[in-house]
């Protein structure tokens, strides 16, 4: 395995470029939406799963020979979402094949219930970060209500003496007699201590400190703590997210009940949308509690709204309006352009793509 994470590092251009080729090309697989998908999907999958690895990978090269320790063990929690998004068509397709239209909404469902557990797992683990990419990116940067310099930076920080241009310890007034013995202790002491160890503990000491460099250890607030620091905007802003996270199982437990061609389930799942984004928005509104004045967006999490309201759009492809509305108005644009000679057969082959696309619902479930 180390041999082949070698590889791909040095080989990252390359490796990339052949993924994105092999991507293409299954669209081009035959009877890709006919009875027998199994098999193109079943490539597909795999050939998802192997990109998303090797991109794993690539993002995680060690800066330095000695940060190689430094790779985690374990699998995160952002590459496990990614996978599972690799393999959802697959299970789709499967499910269908063996147990019919009706029930693959089973395994579906169950596969919808482990990607909530795993969101829901990387929205706690994260200290209640927005889910970037519904999870499978890592929200790394930090809002702007952060101080840069953090919770430690008072405490060494020296007093200096103006006009001497002598640096004390935080508290100790040099004009007093009292201060200036516990300096010139002080001093002493570190005199005696760089003479009494050797030089060669020095450099040892200096190395590892480079090579070494000090652990942060990041605390995760329990959600108790998040809430009583942010305020009513923090509760707003929680159950903005938890909704997006859970929006896609409701949805397909009320088609599962009520059906496709029911408009039931499609109204909820837009009115759970709705409702969480404005719940999201309305945390960065202005209000008078001063612990709320500093519950702020970063730029990655702004694009995430963004592409989020991006995604509305696949409610015009989601049944009953789609066979109801798109679809009518997608055929008659074919109709249209039919006898232009180019523009005419690429009008028909996207079309076609589209309407295959639409009846598999992890390609139109926005999750």
């Amino acid at each position: 395995m180390e041999a082949y994470k070698r590889w791909v590092r040095r080989n990252r251009d390359y490796v990339r470029q052949l993924s994105s080729l092999a991507s293409g090309m299954t669209w081009l697989l035959p009877e890709r939406f006919a009875a027998s998908e199994i098999g193109p999907e079943a490539v597909s999958s795999i050939l998802g799963m192997v990109t998303t690895v090797n991109e794993h990978i690539i993002e995680t090269t060690p800066t330095s020979v000695h940060t190689s320790s430094a790779e985690t063990s374990f699998l995160p929690l952002s590459l496990c979402l990614t996978l599972l998004r690799d393999l959802e068509t697959l299970i789709e397709v499967v499910a269908e094949q063996l147990y019919g239209e009706d029930k693959k909404w089973n395994l579906i469902a169950l596969t919808e219930a482990a990607k909530v557990c795993v969101r829901l797992a990387a929205f706690r683990t994260t200290g209640y970060k927005m889910l970037l990419q519904g999870g499978e990116t890592e929200n790394l940067e930090h809002s702007d209500d952060l101080s840069p310099q953090g919770n430690m930076g008072h405490l060494r920080k020296p007093i200096q003496n103006q006009g001497l241009g002598v640096n004390h310890p935080q508290g100790l007034n040099s004009w007093n007699l009292e201060g200036r013995a516990m300096s010139a202790l002080s001093s002493f002491g570190q005199n005696a201590r760089m003479v009494s160890e050797p030089t060669w503990l020095h450099r040892v000491q200096q190395q590892q400190a480079i090579l070494e460099p000090p652990a942060k250890i990041i605390r995760t607030p329990s959600l108790s703590t998040f809430l009583s620091e942010k305020g009513i905007r923090g509760g707003l802003f929680v159950t903005g997210e938890t909704m997006f996270v859970l929006r896609p199982l409701i949805y397909v437990l009320l088609v599962r009940k009520y059906g496709t061609q029911s408009w039931f389930p499609w109204f909820i799942s837009l009115a759970v949308d709705l409702i969480g984004n404005s719940m999201l928005s309305a945390t960065t509104m202005s209000q008078d509690s001063r612990k709320d004045q500093h519950f702020q967006f970063s730029r990655s999490e702004k694009d995430e709204l963004k592409r989020r309201k991006l995604l509305w759009v696949l409610y015009l492809m989601r049944d009953p309006f789609f066979s109801k509305y798109t679809r009518r108005r997608l055929e008659s644009t074919q109709k249209t352009v039919e006898p232009v000679p180019i523009v005419g057969f690429f009008a028909e082959k996207l079309i076609e793509l589209l309407i295959g696309a639409q009846t598999r619902y992890t390609y139109m479930s926005g999750s």
